[in-house]
Order: structure tokens, then C-alpha cells, then sequence
């Protein structure tokens, strides 16, 4: 005999009241979304600093098209910025110092923050990817889960700024 025959009507109530309960019980469980922390990057210096440190350098500009470059010769200290990648939610460009040959510190110059979301996940995979370039001292590193687009983007980048430095 089905459940929510006719000739019960009290049964049918009784089953639509339950599933109300329930709906709501698992409506209220739901947490809220928090508010994520924006990353900043004021350890970062100005590309019109690191061009003013060496007096033969070219400029340190980051235009869209190119990378702009600073610091003297391979066995010194270079910092050098990659080509902005253009990936489905936003630009995102890299900047890696490179001292005698060995990548010594990564900077993301540029990535995706316009909305929340963005932020949530660019908090956490942009450290992320910071660490894999500097323990792999190459651009052949781990996509990071959920930061698909950015993670590419920022791979291209880095391989574009090594290119530019020379490894």
C-alpha cells in the first residue's frame, strides 16, 4: 500500500509536516560564509626603486605586454618581473629574485581579487605556490586544488620571468 493514499489524509499531513520540520532544521544548521582576509603585498618594492638601484639597469616597469627587469649581472641579484597571464578571473603576474643562479625569493605582483571568492582562494594558494617555486627552483610546480586558473596563470609567469632571468 503506498504511503500517501487517499484515503488517509491525516498520514499525508503528518509526512508533509516532518519533511517541513526537517527543511528547516537543516536550513538553520548552515553556517554563514565569513568574510575572507585580503592578502596585501607591501613587502614588495616599487619597480621604479629597483630600477633607481643599479644605474645601468633597464626599466622596471610591469606593463601587460612585456617584463621589466633590474639588478647587475648573473652572478648578482636580478629582479625580474614575468608577463601578465590573462586567465578567466583576472590577470596575474609574478616577480622572482634570483641570486647567483638560485631563486631567493617570489613575489605575485598581480592576481585575482575582485570578489570575495577570489580572495578566499588566492589567500590560501598564493603562499602555496610561493613555497612550491622556491623548493623547486623552477617554474614545474603543483597546481594547488581549487585554485586551477591562477595556478597556471602563475606558472606561465614565473617560467616567463626565469626565461627573462636566464634559467
Amino acid at each position: 500500500m503506498h504511503a500517501l493514499n487517499k484515503n488517509r489524509p491525516l498520514r499525508r499531513v503528518v509526512l508533509a509536516s516532518a519533511a517541513t520540520v526537517s527543511g528547516m532544521v537543516m536550513l538553520l544548521a548552515l553556517k554563514p560564509h565569513t568574510a575572507p582576509t585580503v592578502i596585501t603585498d607591501s613587502a614588495a618594492p616599487a619597480p621604479s626603486a629597483s630600477a633607481s638601484a643599479s644605474p645601468g639597469a633597464t626599466s622596471g616597469s610591469s606593463d601587460s605586454s612585456g617584463s621589466g627587469k633590474s639588478g647587475s649581472g648573473s652572478t648578482g641579484t636580478r629582479t625580474v618581473t614575468g608577463d601578465t597571464v590573462q586567465t578567466r578571473w583576472g590577470p596575474v603576474q609574478v616577480r622572482v629574485t634570483v641570486k647567483n643562479g638560485k631563486i631567493t625569493d617570489v613575489t605575485a605582483v598581480q592576481y585575482p581579487t575582485e570578489n570575495p571568492r577570489d580572495q578566499q582562494i588566492n589567500s590560501y594558494a598564493i603562499p602555496q605556490l610561493r613555497s612550491e617555486a622556491l623548493a623547486a627552483q623552477s617554474a614545474s610546480i603543483d597546481t594547488v586544488s581549487g585554485a586551477t586558473y591562477t595556478s597556471e596563470g602563475y606558472q606561465q609567469s614565473l617560467q616567463s620571468a626565469l626565461d627573462s632571468a636566464g634559467l
